[in-house]
């Protein structure tokens, strides 16, 4: 009985699953196939005329292949800002987890903020502004890093409570100064927690909209996302290019899900029980 009902939950899960994420997909790609005439009427149906590398080739060249630079922008984007996070997150719940002092509560209670807060859009603008900054990779790359930083340091701090202070006693009984303590002993025992970090953060940050919208104008700086805006007008809007554009940025990050997909359940998991 029991079997059984666990057969009929799973199959409402497949069926759950397939409503939500892949008829979606399956539209984006029946439309990135059909030609404009026909895209434009949005209807879930197979094309008639299929024109999927055309289309795609179209939406490469439009504007003078601003979807190869944007993809070059965003692969820098991604790159250092997740190489930052992790670097600089582990660093910071390493000192958190390790040294007890009276500013424990409030770094927690900061780094709980970060996560709880909202960024507000005109401040960052300002500070951008003042600091030479803004609509500049480097500083969209600091707001990337500026508010990943919280959820990183919060995996990375459960994972860290379960490694025993006994080593960190023996490596600075050897001789290992503090920089030494972490890259040679600590740093290397991270690497489940690294590649979730890794591959949450670069889909988070390779697919964001919003922060290089605001942070980053400008043609010539345009990240992925922001190319949807090629085929869209006032009065008209070329769906086939639009969704052949969508279907080519959203590869990538799909790819990198689906091979580590499992990585990402083990370094969520790997602090949950200490010993």
């Amino acid at each position: 009985m029991r079997s059984r009902r666990h057969l009929w939950l799973g199959l409402v899960g497949i069926v759950l699953f397939a409503v939500v994420f892949l008829v979606p997909f399956a539209f984006v790609v029946f439309t990135a196939a059909k030609t404009r005439t026909e895209a434009g009427e949005l209807q879930f149906s197979l094309p008639t005329t299929w024109t999927l590398l055309q289309n795609f080739q179209d939406a490469l060249a439009a504007r003078d292949y601003m979807l190869i630079i944007a993809f070059v922008n965003s692969t820098v984007l991604t790159v250092a800002s997740v190489a930052i996070l992790v670097v600089l997150s582990a660093m910071v719940a390493y000192v958190v987890q390790r040294r007890r002092s009276r500013w424990n509560g409030l770094i927690n209670f900061l780094v709980l903020s970060g996560l709880i807060i909202p960024p507000a859009v005109v401040p960052t603008v300002w500070v951008l502004q003042k600091l030479g900054l803004f609509k500049t990779l480097g500083g969209l790359i600091l707001v990337e890093v500026a508010f990943g930083l919280s959820f990183c340091i919060l995996l990375f701090r459960a994972f860290i409570a379960t490694i025993p202070r006994d080593l960190d006693e023996a490596a600075i009984i050897d001789g290992a100064g503090p920089v030494r303590l972490f890259f040679k002993v600590i740093f290397p025992l991270l690497k489940s927690v690294i590649v979730t970090v890794v591959i949450v953060q670069s889909v988070i940050i390779f697919n964001d909209f919003a922060y290089p919208l605001y942070f980053l104008p400008g043609d010539e700086n345009a990240t992925v996302q922001l190319t949807v805006f090629n085929f869209q007008s006032q009065f008209n809007t070329q769906y086939n290019l639009l969704f052949a554009d969508i279907l080519l940025i959203t590869i990538p990050p799909l790819l990198l899900y689906l091979f580590l997909n499992r990585r990402i359940v083990e370094g969520l998991t790997a602090g949950a029980v200490k010993g």
